[in-house]
């Protein structure tokens, strides 16, 4: 009886035995499937992909970020300023303004009527005191540097008051007034007068010189730039000679009665001839 109970044991025993190996054997296949099964689960947009399947694609909100333009924060450069076109007033210390402050000169009362015309043109201050013809002339082509479009020729005042030939005074206007006809300039001609005590014939051809001038190269004329304003204490310097501030704004009330349908015409380009004399 002792012997027949211990053999069923036995049996058991060997079939747990057998049941042990068979899972030991079958514990590293799992292990290895489920292990490859987590190396194939790469997370997508970090460059894996699922086994056999393709790379996942990037979310569209990091995409649309980073195909947007950069957006520059500094302001846009200011548009440069356009030039415009320029009168140049040639010309000595009636022009320059001796004993005034530089927007005070006849050139300046001038760019003020010009703005408030409205005709676009900037007044070129081209006058220095003492100067004579011949200065001017030496001096003419570097006077008239950029666009200009306009010649006020303001000189020989100084060439009177030194006695120098009247001859020599008109060849010398004349020379300025055809330099700037060979840059298609309209040129605007300002008389002067010599001093009384320079005698009456030199006086009489000193005041020819601007008609004779004017006439023979077709050129508009202002018979005498200080016309309003020689010789009336009131509207002059100490001196006598120079304007002061009241007698400059005069000065280019004269001047601007014969420039301003110049520059009507100039502005529109059609024509640079010469216009009618002025008184």
């Amino acid at each position: 009886m002792i012997v027949q109970r211990a053999m069923p044991s036995v049996r058991g025993s060997l079939r747990l035995a057998a049941a042990v190996r068979l899972l030991a054997a079958t514990l590293p296949v799992l292990a290895v499937t489920a292990c490859g099964a987590a190396s194939d689960a790469v997370p997508a947009g970090i460059g894996g992909s699922s086994a056999g399947g393709p790379a996942a694609k990037p979310a569209p909100a990091v995409a649309a970020a980073s195909s947007a333009p950069a957006v520059d924060p500094r302001p846009a450069p200011p548009a440069p300023a356009v030039a415009r076109p320029r009168v140049v007033v040639l010309g000595d210390s009636i022009a320059a303004g001796y004993g005034l402050r530089r927007e005070e000169s006849f050139p300046s009362r001038l760019q003020e009527k010009i703005d408030q015309a409205g005709l676009g043109f900037e007044v070129v201050n081209a006058g220095v005191s003492g100067d004579t013809s011949a200065g001017g002339l030496r001096r003419l082509d570097w006077s008239l540097d950029g666009d200009v479009r306009v010649l006020v020729i303001e000189l020989g005042g100084n060439d009177g008051l030194r006695g120098l030939p009247p001859d020599e005074l008109r060849k010398n206007l004349t020379a300025m007034i055809r330099t700037a006809r060979q840059r298609h300039l309209t040129v605007l001609l300002c008389g002067m007068e010599a001093p009384p005590n320079a005698g009456p014939e030199y006086t009489a051809a000193f005041r020819q010189v601007y008609t004779t001038v004017a006439r023979e190269e077709k050129v508009p004329l202002v018979r005498f730039v200080l016309d309003q304003v020689a010789g009336i204490e009131r509207l002059n310097q100490e001196d006598g000679i120079h304007p002061n501030v009241q007698g400059a704004k005069l000065v280019a009330d004269t001047v601007w009665t014969a420039l301003s349908p110049l520059l009507e015409t100039a502005r529109t380009g059609t024509s640079r001839s010469a216009g009618p004399h002025a008184s």
